[in-house]
């Protein structure tokens, strides 16, 4: 009977250990309640202690977790419609804060932030056009509401670190996919009458360029062609006085040989001259 006593007692004394210890692992934090008030909280990773059946402990991951959310459709500045489908990363940043506002369940947050996060996105979405929602940098799309974002969350206790847009997509059920091929297309053709005006400009640059140098060219070729002609009609006339120095009759002679060479060409001309006229004394004497 006595050992049975001693018994109850050690397992009791080993329940009652065994109720007045917690573990906190790393990344996570407690609370402390008694008799389901809050006396402690942001209990921080290690062992514990605390009073049996008078006292209990909850314990919340405070490490980055992916809040996810429904995709949701905005209007851009020039009235398109899109769908952006989007993510969140946050924490737990005030642990009795969290508590208080949803009763430390995580599903109750993500309902109470998506609204928040859901009217930040549009704000930003709402100033922006189509075309740079899609093409522009999405991290700019949520670093100028992050700080929007996480004054509302801090009433739930939670802080946002980052969001990331996974997908921007054109519905189907609008006009906004038949606007955008048509935007595409007048673009193209915009681009392509730019390069075929380009390409007309520079070949016309290219033709007159072409005419200035083919003018200069001859220009050059008629200038050294004088300067030649002129170099030999200065040649031949020296080489003509030369010959007339060394022999003044024969050079007479060649003289009226070449004359009546050209006179008399076509062998058709008449010439009338006087008897005793000086070009025909070649034809009276050989001398």
């Amino acid at each position: 009977m006595r050992i049975s006593v001693w018994t109850a007692l050690a397992v009791t004394a080993l329940l009652a250990l065994l109720g007045s210890v917690f573990v906190v692992r790393e990344g996570h934090s407690a609370i402390v309640f008694r008799l389901g008030t809050i006396v402690r909280t942001d209990v921080t990773p290690g062992l514990h202690f605390k009073v049996p059946l008078i006292e209990n402990a909850r314990i919340f991951d405070r490490r980055l977790l992916v809040l996810p959310a429904e995709s949701e459709r905005y209007l851009t500045e020039d009235k398109q419609d899109v769908s952006v489908d989007f993510f969140a990363l946050g924490r737990i940043d005030n642990l009795r804060a969290f508590f208080r506002a949803t009763g430390g369940n995580e599903e109750v947050a993500v309902l109470r932030l998506a609204p928040i996060i859901r009217d930040s996105l549009r704000n930003e979405i709402n100033a922006r056009t189509l075309q740079e929602v899609v093409s522009g940098d999405r991290t700019q799309v949520i670093g100028r509401q992050l700080k929007a974002i996480n004054e509302g969350a801090q009433t739930l206790g939670v802080k946002i670190v980052d969001i990331r847009i996974k997908r921007i997509d054109l519905p189907q059920d609008s006009n906004v996919v038949n606007s955008v091929y048509d935007q595409m297309r007048s673009q193209r053709k915009q681009v392509a009458s730019q390069l075929r005006a380009e390409g007309v400009e520079q070949a016309q640059v290219i033709r007159a360029q072409a005419e200035r140098d083919r003018a200069v060219i001859l220009a050059e070729a008629e200038r050294d062609a004088q300067k030649l002609r002129g170099e030999g009609d200065a040649e031949a006339t020296r080489l003509y006085a030369q010959a007339a120095n060394k022999d003044p009759g024969f050079y007479a002679f060649q003289r009226s040989l070449e004359a009546y060479r050209a006179s008399f060409q076509d062998g058709q001309s008449v010439i009338v001259l006087d008897r005793n006229d000086p070009f025909l004394q070649y034809m009276k004497s050989d001398r």
